[in-house]
């Protein structure tokens, strides 16, 4: 055969393969777009005065009615606790230049890290270089960042980099060093009543607060709990807790809350079956003690989020995985699913030992689990996003879904999936700490959570939901288009109790520092923690002393909204991206700035993009004028005075539907 005839068989042979390459991720993106991007239309009534009246809605348990609809406000020990010698504060406090070998794990700079982000994610991409500067080989740290469940994922990779006589050291934690007095986070530990009274005048009904591992067992108890409780530490919490309850407020208690004690991470933390052993300990001391004032348990917030950044990536600390270690970690038999395995059965222990103990009988029991909304940017993205979700989305759950007395879900927004990364798509909103505001994706999500779980008869809870934006510009239309987007859902026959907004005052948000701003307070760290309210404080309040969300309220706030995009106002964004659109090195001690954009993503309006790798935009540029005549089938006329800027695209998909 002559070297011209194995060319055209090769040629023919890739072709082929091209082909079915090409054929295979047009199927599973027809798949994909079906389940989770199929038009829908709004069961919202856009033309009455009241758009929710939550009052009027209650959710039922096993056919038995409980108490109406409630809004509650979530925070968490790490965030706001002063005197708290925590794995974070470590972390904080780690100095690089002084320890410059501290970090050698590798971790895997993919997407799946970022679908498990409490809020934000970005990708890893390469520094522009300067060939006017000495360049020379060295490890280079890199960073995947997080916010508000999530935060600094560090991997190292050869590359060229400038050499300098001083090398720039990075902290673990970005907008923490630069501030006066980080460690005192809110001082909710000395001073609890300073927030206590914010969230009571709000008028929420339910206060989301945790109890620290650490602080209760500063050392590990080989010798029986005696020797390692601080039981005046457990006092003092019980008497916080009774504060909670004389300001009005039931008491959702949080277990367990990203932060591991330093003592467990030494020897393998939830890799090991004795943390289980350890942590129910742990659970009968805080049950024991203050289970007649909890009305509503959560055992663990967001585990898998835990366990693959900590254990997986090596970004957190007290993981520290070693190569094989990361390499494997996704297998059935990796890291992950190991320390999943312990922390189901830990989950399950505890939740024995509370219904066994609990003075308050009607007291419930769940987790709070934490779903992205993903997308992928382009044909060949379905693949990840379909391998992130069937990691991040279902499994825990089923795996205790015999021990769940209701389902706290955790939704920030979604994520589009470019490559092994996360892209910034220049027409979205997003959060100063990159997660596009998408609300949805919180209906899309309580009615595939409901279709898989209904048969449990277990209602849902909004555990937590917020966005982290210092102009407040942002926030007042995110809320009510986030309770409008969970209206919807109980109106479509998805039991929810009720709904916690993230976050009431600005506070340490992980490895983003006190940089993205998630409060509807903001806090004046220079002045000694001065709290000032913003607009959303004075809006929240309103919804929940009313119950109900108007079209006036929702109006005035996205007009607002589109009044700074339409003027080209900025705001700040705490996310690097290089050009082509990947988010990278998150945690910026400073932001940067970022427009407005004009764009209706408010509940029931987001009209989802088509796909955006090259091939599949050519494919729309040929084929569009076979579509032309269905589009002019659901065209309306958009100078109707009685729509509001964007409606005539929801009119349009709803003629679609």
């Amino acid at each position: 055969m002559t070297i011209a005839a194995l060319f055209l068989t090769a040629t023919k042979l890739a072709g082929v393969l091209v082909s079915l390459t090409v054929a295979t991720n047009v199927f599973s993106f027809s798949r994909f777009r079906r389940r989770n991007l199929k038009c829908f239309k709004s069961p919202i009534d856009e033309s009455a005065d009241i758009l929710a009246d939550f009052g009027s809605l209650s959710a039922s348990e096993e056919g038995a009615e409980r108490e109406g609809f409630f809004f509650g406000l979530a925070t968490a020990p790490a965030h706001v606790e002063d005197r708290l010698n925590d794995a974070w504060l470590q972390f904080a406090e780690e100095k690089p230049c002084d320890n410059p070998d501290s970090h050698t794990g590798v971790g895997p700079a993919d997407a799946i890290a970022g679908s498990i982000a409490g809020d934000g994610g970005s990708q890893l991409v390469a520094m522009p270089e300067d060939d006017s500067i000495k360049t020379s080989k060295r490890k280079k740290q890199l960073r995947i960042a997080m916010e508000a469940e999530i935060r600094g994922f560090q991997k190292y990779e050869e590359s060229e980099e400038a050499s300098s006589a001083e090398e720039e050291c990075h902290h673990s934690i970005a907008s923490w060093h630069n501030v006066p007095n980080p460690e005192e986070r809110l001082r909710f530990w000395s001073d609890p009543d300073t927030e206590l009274k914010l969230a009571k005048d709000s008028g929420v009904q339910v206060f989301r607060m945790g109890i620290d591992w650490t602080r209760i067992m500063p050392k590990e108890p080989v010798n029986g709990l005696r020797d390692a409780t601080n039981f005046a530490a457990l006092e003092r919490y019980k008497w916080i807790i009774k504060g909670v309850r004389s300001h009005g407020m039931k008491i959702m208690l949080t277990l367990f809350h990203h932060s591991l004690p330093p003592w467990a991470a030494e020897y393998g933390g939830w890799k090991l079956e004795k943390t289980v052993d350890y942590f129910v300990e742990f659970t009968r001391l805080v049950v024991d003690s203050v289970s007649d004032m909890v009305d509503y348990w959560v055992t663990f917030n967001e585990p898998h989020v835990f366990c693959m950044l900590t254990y997986c990536a090596g970004a957190w600390p007290g993981g520290d995985p070693g190569m094989l270690e990361v390499a494997t970690s996704a297998l059935p038999n990796g890291v992950f699913n190991q320390a999943m395995h312990w922390i189901s059965e830990a989950h399950s222990k505890a939740y024995d030992y509370i219904h066994k103990n609990s003075i308050i009988s009607s007291a419930i029991v769940g987790v709070a689990h934490h779903v992205s909304f993903m997308r992928p940017y382009g044909l060949f993205d379905v693949a990840a996003v379909t391998l992130a979700n069937s990691m991040a989305v279902f499994p825990f759950m089923d795996s205790i879904s015999d021990k769940m007395d209701y389902i706290g879900i955790n939704y920030y927004g979604q994520e589009v999936v470019s490559g092994a990364g996360l892209k910034l798509v220049e027409s979205d909103e997003y959060s100063e700490s990159g997660r596009g505001v998408y609300p949805d994706g919180l209906f899309r999500v309580l009615l595939d959570f409901n279709e898989r779980y209904k048969h449990l008869h277990v209602p849902f809870i909004i555990t937590e939901n917020g966005v982290s934006d210092e102009t407040d510009v942002i926030r007042r239309p995110y809320i009510l288009e986030h309770l409008l987007a969970t209206y919807a859902a109980m109106l479509q026959g998805v039991p929810v109790l009720g709904y916690l907004f993230w976050t009431i005052s600005d506070n340490w948000e992980w490895a983003d520092g006190y940089g993205p701003k998630f409060g509807l307070v903001a806090v004046d760290r220079f002045h000694n923690l001065k709290r000032i309210k913003r607009p959303s404080y004075d809006l929240f309040s309103k919804v929940v002393k009313s119950g109900q969300v108007t079209r006036m309220d929702r109006e005035e706030a996205w007009k607002n909204l589109q009044s700074s995009a339409k003027q080209g106002k900025t705001r700040p964004f705490y996310r690097a991206v290089n050009k082509n659109g990947l988010m990278y090195a998150g945690g910026l001690d400073k932001p940067l700035m970022r427009r407005y954009v004009v764009r209706d993503w408010r509940f029931g309006h987001y009209e989802m993009e088509g796909l955006q790798d090259p091939l599949s935009r050519f494919s729309r540029y040929v084929l569009r004028p076979l579509f032309r005549q269905r589009e002019q089938e659901y065209s309306i006329d958009s100078n109707q005075p009685f729509l509001l800027d964007g409606d005539h695209k929801k009119l349009k998909c709803e003629k679609a539907c």
